[in-house]
């Protein structure tokens, strides 16, 4: 296995960790880029992972209100979920969970969050925390801390489940242990972190005093 630790819980990222919302996005973030001046071969690789209102913030356009920008792009993205699906296994994985011990931290506001599940058939974990419950982003630890936070579990004993440089530093900061998603990497990603292509081959069990332990199936 990846890891032979032991967790009390485990905290996944959305996008590209469990489900795979690229056609979507790319589409609605290139016609954004393109609307502004922007090329969209270099813009995209940078919203991985990054709240979509600091995204914006940080291009500094003139005349452009991050905020209003962000939520019409959020609009835009819950009306477009053409091509949206689980990650190979994920589903039965995350269903196989104790409710309370899990949730997901992403960096999507919470109305695109549901939607996005509901469109992969994944499950609503108890505790999901979304842009909307921080006042910094990825790659700041603040997240993930409020995930642990909410299960009522340590952020030292989580095993954090993500596929983005900025969240895998938010996790990194937090002080979480690290699983690197593969599934959506379209060349190797360069990682001291151990790593899964998808969740088929693995499951979670019960390792005693309410903690898990990764086993292959």
């Amino acid at each position: 296995m990846p890891t032979d630790r032991q967790f009390s819980a485990f905290l996944f990222d959305m996008d590209g960790t469990v489900l795979n919302s690229a056609a979507p996005g790319e589409r609605v973030w290139t016609a954004w880029a393109n609307k502004h001046g922007l090329d969209p071969e270099t813009f995209l690789p940078t919203i991985a992972g990054v709240r979509g209102v600091e995204v914006i913030a940080a291009l500094a356009l003139a005349g452009v209100d991050p905020v209003a920008e962000a939520e019409a792009v959020t609009q835009a993205e819950i009306d477009d979920i053409d091509g949206i699906h689980a990650i190979e296994g994920a589903v039965d994985f995350l269903r196989a969970l104790p409710q309370q011990a899990w949730a997901i931290v992403t960096s999507s506001p919470r109305r695109l969050a549901l939607r996005r599940l509901e469109a992969a058939g994944i499950p609503v974990p108890a505790v999901l925390v979304t842009a909307e419950d921080v006042t910094r982003g990825k790659p700041a630890p603040d997240c993930f801390l409020l995930g642990a936070q909410r299960l009522g579990v340590a952020i030292e004993d989580c095993l954090v489940f993500e596929d983005a440089a900025a969240g895998i530093a938010a996790a990194e900061a937090a002080g979480a242990a690290v699983m690197v998603v593969s599934a959506m990497h379209r060349q190797p990603m360069a990682t001291r972190h151990p790593s899964i292509a998808g969740y088929a081959g693995i499951e979670a069990k019960p390792a005693g005093r309410g903690r898990l332990a990764l086993a292959s199936r």
